[in-house]
């Protein structure tokens, strides 16, 4: 399904109730889709708890049309800042997987319509790329390759992403420390012990930093928990926990 917004066509998954009081985002990772398994369990999931809920691929990915050159944090913000205001501005509980774990809290730092945000092995704190050599090819190419599996998931990455050096220069603009400190808003930060992506102890950093607020969760898993079926619904029962302990449900 397609929506417009101000600025964008998003490809969008949707579950529950439209006239529900509670707006829920579920947001994937870079250059991930709405379509992988975790995505559409955690949809349904929040559906199933009285949610309006949607996950949808960001501007320039996927079934989202436009150029790749506009997939960027800026956009992506846009998106899920247009989206909320779409639906009418409602209470909104937001949360993401990686760089849409980044994106999670950035919104939810800065959205007052947010009230409150789970980050899943948020990469916001690294590039995630190894060194300076890959950052100055990247830039002396223009683009860095990137591939991806077909949803749901588990396959061969077939998928292929020319992402401009652009995107890396976008997310330099952003930073969530200081807001971190002093949000009022419930945060759920989730680690998985064996991620070499969004390494945990980057994670309990940014969480010793967070304000309360706060609880943390350790995963017994790698970045990737979208491939295990039990890790994701072990992600969907820590998930209602939090928000029944903030009356987010």
């Amino acid at each position: 399904m397609l929506i417009k917004t101000k600025s964008f066509t998003l490809a969008v998954n949707l579950k529950g109730n439209p006239n529900s009081e509670k707006l829920a985002l579920v947001l994937p990772g870079k250059l991930d889709t709405k379509d992988y398994a975790h995505m559409i369990s955690h949809v349904d999931y929040l559906a199933n708890l009285g949610y309006f809920a949607l996950s949808f691929d960001p501007p320039g990915t996927w079934e989202s049309p436009g150029d790749i050159k506009i997939y960027n944090m800026t956009n992506y913000l846009k998106a899920i800042n247009e989206l909320i205001e779409y639906y009418g501005n409602k209470s909104t509980f937001i949360m993401g997987h990686s760089r849409g774990a980044g994106m999670a809290i950035l919104a939810g730092l800065t959205n007052p319509h947010i009230t409150s945000f789970v980050a899943i092995f948020s990469s916001f704190s690294e590039n995630g790329y190894k060194d300076k050599s890959d950052i100055a090819k990247w830039k002396e190419d223009g683009y860095l390759l990137e591939k991806r599996d077909l949803p749901p998931g588990g396959g061969p990455k077939i998928k292929e992403f020319q992402l401009p050096y652009s995107f890396f220069e976008d997310q330099l603009k952003y930073n969530v420390t200081e807001g971190l400190k002093h949000s009022q808003k419930p945060k759920l930060f989730m680690l998985g012990k064996h991620d070499v992506l969004a390494k945990p102890e980057v994670i309990k950093k940014l969480y010793r930093i967070t304000s309360e607020p706060k609880e943390l969760y350790e995963l017994d898993s790698d970045h990737d928990y979208r491939f295990h079926p039990e890790l994701i619904e072990e992600v969907n029962k820590a998930m209602g926990d939090f928000l029944h302990n903030y009356s987010q449900i």
